[in-house]
């Protein structure tokens, strides 16, 4: 039952109730702020982690960080008082602070997807895009568009009342006003909808490109030349990163659909079957999506993990086996080898060094990294290990050819 007192109104729920969502809401904010320090801190450190495609991720990190320790504790506190107890004032500054961290999360998806969707599709147009001044001005672009949205209730398009169990506060999509009405239409569009169209069809696309060039290549065979491998590897290498931006996209969407349903419900005028359960699950799940992140760069990412166990004594065991690199060059090594030692009476010198040369690289290649300077390291590797397949290649040649002419 709820009781009108004004600006506040008290919910007549069981204390448990209460209490269980403290629970959560402690966790959340214990796991989001202790995560994204984490990454903040894995990516200010590793230099090779500063490139222009992670100024998004940590910018992601950094508006992830805000929202968990601007709303977690003052939640988990309201939770145990079973109210709302900052006053008008607080609940405002509380609703604008999660409003311009939430908002932003989502459109810095949205830039890492069109990023992303540049650098896949149009690798010409990607030199200049992926610069590091003009990725800084997208992000404080990002920014802007965000404040837009979160000062709007403030200065009179809606306004900022508690929710739910009265534990935590957001814009007015109860009230059926036009002010209201309009404006939960217009966020729910230009801040859900519309940007969730634009990165589903990006994604379309860089699926479509990647699809598209695997299928060339395959085409042309052996007769592929290394310029054309190696821009396919590449490509594969951006499509990486972009596979890990999606599931975080899919997680933060799953993560806000539950709200967005229940505001637009409200707003369809179906609000009076919104008890105060189903206001308060979809809010506590929403402000969850703060602390995902983290554990799908923590499983995904390598560089993020060798950082992590090298800088935190505590999570070494983050660190990636190096076996797997070893087993990899040595088992090259030795393939080229033996394929050079049975061919080398039936098959001439320039067919072994292409051979050799498409395995050795297709090798390197399988454990290439997700970073870009990663990926030159990776590169020069393969030259390297080519030209030493090149050089046993001639060395047991010409070993061979020597051996003839005695025997002769």
């Amino acid at each position: 039952m709820d009781v009108d007192q004004g600006f506040y109104r008290h919910v007549d729920v069981p204390d448990h109730v209460h209490y269980i969502i403290a629970f959560f809401v402690l966790v959340i904010g214990t796991v989001g702020v202790t995560g994204n320090a984490l990454v903040m801190y894995a990516f200010s450190c590793n230099k090779k982690l500063r490139t222009p495609p992670n100024f998004f991720i940590m910018n992601l990190a950094v508006s992830d960080f805000l929202m968990a320790i601007t709303q977690s504790p003052i939640f988990f506190i309201n939770c145990l008082y079973k109210g709302w107890i900052f006053g008008e004032t607080g609940c405002k500054m509380y609703a604008f602070c999660g409003a311009l961290f939430g908002i932003s999360s989502m459109i810095n998806l949205l830039a890492i997807s069109i990023d992303r969707y540049i650098v896949i599709t149009k690798p010409l147009q990607s030199i200049a895009w992926t610069s590091a001044r003009r990725t800084c001005f997208i992000i404080a672009l990002v920014w802007l568009y965000s404040l837009f949205w979160s000062l709007a209730p403030l200065l009179g398009w809606s306004s900022y009342i508690p929710e739910g169990l009265m534990t935590s506060c957001t814009w007015d999509y109860v009230t059926a006003t036009p002010s209201n009405k309009s404006y939960t239409l217009m966020l729910c569009c230009f801040v859900f909808f519309i940007p969730l169209g634009i990165i589903s069809y990006c994604y379309l696309c860089m699926f479509l490109a990647i699809r598209h060039t695997s299928r060339d290549v395959t085409q042309l065979g052996s007769q592929v030349r290394k310029s054309t491998l190696i821009q396919q590897q590449s490509i594969r290498t951006e499509w990486k990163l972009a596979k890990i931006a999606f599931v975080v996209i899919i997680v933060f969407v799953l993560s806000w659909s539950p709200y967005a349903c229940v505001t637009l419900i409200a707003w369809a005028g179906y609000a009076s079957i919104l008890n105060p359960y189903s206001k308060a699950v979809p809010a506590v799940i929403a402000k969850a999506s703060a602390i995902y992140n983290p554990f799908i760069y923590a499983i995904t990412h390598s560089k993020y993990r060798e950082t992590l166990a090298e800088k935190v004594p505590c999570l070494h065991f983050l660190a990636p086996s190096p076996k797997r690199n070893c087993i990899s060059m040595s088992h090259s090594r030795s393939s080229v080898r033996d394929s050079m030692l049975s061919r080398q009476s039936s098959v001439s010198t320039k067919k072994f060094q292409r051979v050799s040369s498409l395995s050795t690289t297709e090798t390197v290649w399988s454990d290439v990294e997700l970073d870009p300077i990663e990926q030159m390291d990776s590169l020069k590797s393969s030259y390297s290990l080519q030209a030493l397949s090149e050089n046993d290649c001639k060395s047991l040649t010409k070993e061979a050819r020597e051996k003839g002419s005695q025997s002769l």
